[in-house]
């Protein structure tokens, strides 16, 4: 099996259409991108989306790699990127900010909404809640800061896996949620170490 922790290895072998190659960049990528994209947008189902997007179009665009350009450099720049893309075709960046404070105003200043420290504590409780398996992974994953790679390997389980277990949580922990303290939440998962500083 080929290093693909070397750069032009790895580089390379996206040029010539490896598909091992790829799989190992978005297993050791994808975790880590989706957070620093859930940074910019504070959503991570559209983190999620920016960061397909832009490993659809390293694959679409391998011929055009540089192998003297760092990958990981490339990766970040890329998403960032689209970052700014996705909203300047959709909505302005000042749009976007006052639709965000708009969100935590209507929860923090409504009489009939929980304080955020109470939003906190039915996050944990709920988060208690979770199947033992899918608890694990979801409190390695958004408390821990660990990328699906390490859990993988703490666990003995596959990548794959581990993202259907995350999948899995964020879906019971919506279902279970009343819309308002549900629209909070996903902003708080930006910050990877929230639920133990709580």
């Amino acid at each position: 099996m080929k290093n693909y922790s070397d750069n032009t290895i790895l580089t390379e072998s996206l040029k010539n259409g490896n598909e091992e190659a790829f799989a190992y960049l978005v297993d050791t990528y994808h975790h880590k991108l989706c957070v620093y994209a859930n940074t910019l947008v504070k959503d991570v189902y559209c983190a999620e989306d920016i960061v397909q997007n832009v490993f659809a179009k390293v694959w679409e665009k391998r011929n055009r790699l540089n192998p003297d350009y760092a990958i990981k450099s490339f990766l970040y720049k890329s998403v960032y990127n689209e970052f700014i893309d996705h909203y300047r075709k959709n909505i302005s960046l000042l749009s976007l900010e006052k639709k965000h404070f708009k969100t935590l105003n209507e929860i923090l200043l409504d009489d009939d909404s929980e304080s955020l420290n109470e939003v906190i504590e039915i996050v944990k409780k709920e988060i208690q809640n979770l199947p033992p398996k899918c608890k694990e992974v979801f409190i390695l994953s958004k408390q821990q800061g660990l990328t699906n790679n390490e859990i993988a390997e703490y666990l003995n389980v596959s990548v794959k896996a581990v993202e259907a277990q995350i999948t899995k949580a964020f879906s019971i922990l919506r279902s279970s949620m009343k819309e308002k303290i549900k629209s909070f939440l996903f902003l708080l998962f930006g910050h990877k170490k929230w639920i133990a500083k709580n």
